[in-house]
């Protein structure tokens, strides 16, 4: 049994730099942020709030290019320690910044943890595919996303203890650098993977360079995709989160305990998101639970907004019991854990995506563009969130702008949708009702685009298994009298399946053509379901197909399906259920 991924040096370490990484930024930032609304009383205090939450990632629109080509062009664990060395200068600055109480130089350090952050993040997404395997990917990254989170939470925790009673700049000091200094350990300990590509030029300026990524970006129609759906929910989450320190001051009279109660319930509710978006996609690359998770999204957010609209400002109060007893708090609660949840499924498979898709000499510029393109975004969304508050707009204005966003993201992302969503659908179906395991699917990728899946006939499912195995549609070759049934003519309409019939060799001749030209062909030797649980009559038509195109065959065996009400066997054959492992 193989140890878990978070004590195993090839996860471990770079695990615990993302997370001591994000602690400190958001220990900073929320710092800043309560200092602003319960310290100082500063005016305009709310759009300085939403503006502290977007300039943390104003460096990203400038160099994650930079940082894309640092982590091709570089051993990618060497480029991590030397940033994390350069962090612990930067949280000193930040130390100096509050015992001074400088709004400006904590700012200024602000941006400065924008800049290391920018610089990691294609190091971090990048080397995540030369760690972990393809199958442990939407893993790695539901950890990673979850972890982030939990550090925000704990970022929150941190930063209101500061500024309250027991807090204070000696505090806020030890805490900073212990954290930074554990950030760089832990960067010694990530494995080196070496340079993906020497050869890459380091474009100094950061403009162009940026430019030039979300331009190859954009060529790539799948990968531009799925780096909008990554972007979409970092905007989705600044804005949540920008909006809910305010909303929980003005509107439900809380303080520093009850934003922090109310992180809690996000960030936790991120973490059940994200692992649940790893257990959907687990195995394979499945994308419809992304605008699924965007609806839900923008309905909790519409729900939120209504919520808030109907109730009027509450005096302030410290004790959380008596703030979630008054209208509202609970409901608010509910509406912004779903929200959550919803993120978490929304953001691991689309990174996933991206990171699976992208090549490997250029993965992590690929990385730097969708988090330059990511920081846009996030910028646009709390930029505008800023300008509409200091316009007088309300909180559940905003939040009504934030539902009818998402629920459009939700269309349009279906209709762009760069995977099939009834493959989609039929995997997470198989997973969550058969508990299917695949085993020796790295096998399947060598073989190239045009080769032939041949396996053995056990059940009316087989094509459907045989759907949930590749990340590409394939062409399925399907006997003509089955393609012929009412119950199987609607599937048809949702893949390439080419009808065989013996006495007309025509579609066989299509079927070579296919492969030529490069499609993945999958074919059932035996033509017809076993009625004896082994194997029947084989044909020779994939022998013949394989040799005319000069195709390579790889043999599948599906097992458990026999035991199906959907197999041809009877009862004194196997002993038949419903739902099979």
């Amino acid at each position: 049994m193989s140890k878990p991924l978070l004590i195993q040096r090839r996860f471990g370490p770079l695990f615990c730099v993302q997370f001591f990484s994000a602690f400190n930024d958001n220990f900073l930032k929320n710092a800043l942020v309560f200092t602003i609304l319960f310290q100082m009383g500063v005016e305009g205090g709310e759009s300085l709030v939403t503006i502290a939450s977007g300039i943390l990632m104003l460096p990203f629109i400038f160099l994650s290019g930079l940082g894309g080509q640092l982590a091709d062009r570089y051993d990618k664990a060497r480029v991590a320690q030397w940033l994390k060395l350069v962090e612990i200068a930067i949280a000193g600055l930040a130390v100096a910044g509050f015992f001074w109480q400088s709004i400006s130089l904590l700012m200024t350090t602000l941006v400065l943890f924008g800049v290391i952050s920018a610089l990691f993040g294609p190091i971090k997404y990048g080397i995540l595919p030369d760690l972990l395997a393809p199958s442990e990917l939407p893993r790695g990254n539901a950890l990673v996303e979850g972890a982030t989170f939990v550090a925000i939470l704990l970022g929150t925790y941190a930063g209101g203890f500061i500024t309250g009673a027991h807090g204070g700049p000696w505090v806020f000091g030890i805490a900073m650098m212990t954290i930074a200094v554990a950030s760089w350990l832990a960067a010694l300990w990530v494995p080196k993977v070496g340079a993906a590509s020497p050869d890459t030029v380091v474009d100094r300026n950061v403009v162009r360079s940026s430019v030039r990524l979300i331009g190859e970006l954009w060529a790539d129609a799948r990968l531009w995709r799925t780096g909008v759906m990554v972007s979409l929910f970092w905007m989705f989450g600044v804005v949540a989160m920008a909006l809910m320190p305010t909303f929980v001051k003005d509107i439900l009279g809380g303080r520093e305990a009850a934003v922090s109660a109310y992180l809690t319930v996000f960030a936790v509710s991120i973490a059940v998101g994200s692992a649940l978006g790893a257990w959907l996609s687990a195995g394979r690359i499945v994308l419809l639970p992304v605008p699924v998770a965007s609806l839900v999204i923008g309905l909790c957010a519409l729900d939120l907004a209504w919520t808030l609209s109907g109730l009027t400002p509450a005096p302030t109060t410290d004790s959380l019991a008596e703030f979630f007893g008054r209208p509202g708090s609970l409901h608010a609660a509910i509406d912004l854990a779903g929200l959550a949840i919803a993120g978490g499924v929304f953001i691991v498979p689309s990174f996933a995506a991206a990171q699976h898709w992208a090549p490997v000499t250029r993965r992590a510029r690929v990385v730097g563009a969708i988090n330059t393109l990511t920081a846009l975004f996030m910028v646009a969304g709390a930029g505008s969130v800023a300008v509409a508050q200091m316009l007088g707009a309300s909180v559940p204005m905003v939040l009504v702008a934030l539902g009818m966003v998402a629920l459009g993201s939700a269309v349009w992302i279906f209709r762009v949708l760069p995977t099939n969503p009834l493959s989609d659908l039929v995997s997470i179906l198989l997973r969550a009702v058969f508990r299917m395991e695949v085993t020796g699917k790295e096998n399947i990728p060598p073989a190239g685009q045009g080769a032939i899946i041949a396996l053995n006939h056990v059940s009316f499912l087989d094509a459907v298994v045989a759907i949930s195995l590749l990340d590409r549609d394939p062409v399925f070759a399907i006997d003509h009298t089955i393609a012929e049934a009412w119950w199987v003519k609607p599937f048809l309409r949702f893949t390439r399946a080419v009808p065989l019939d013996p006495t007309r060799p025509l579609a066989t001749r299509s079927l070579i053509a296919a492969v030529r030209d490069g499609e993945t062909l999958i074919i059932f030797p035996e033509g017809r379901i076993t009625v004896t649980g082994t194997l029947m009559k084989v044909y020779d038509g994939v022998g013949l197909i394989a040799e005319k195109a000069g195709a390579p065959i790889v043999p599948v065996r599906l097992s458990g399906l026999e035991s199906t009400v959907f197999s041809r066997l009877n009862s004194l054959q196997v002993k038949r259920r419903w739902f099979p492992r």
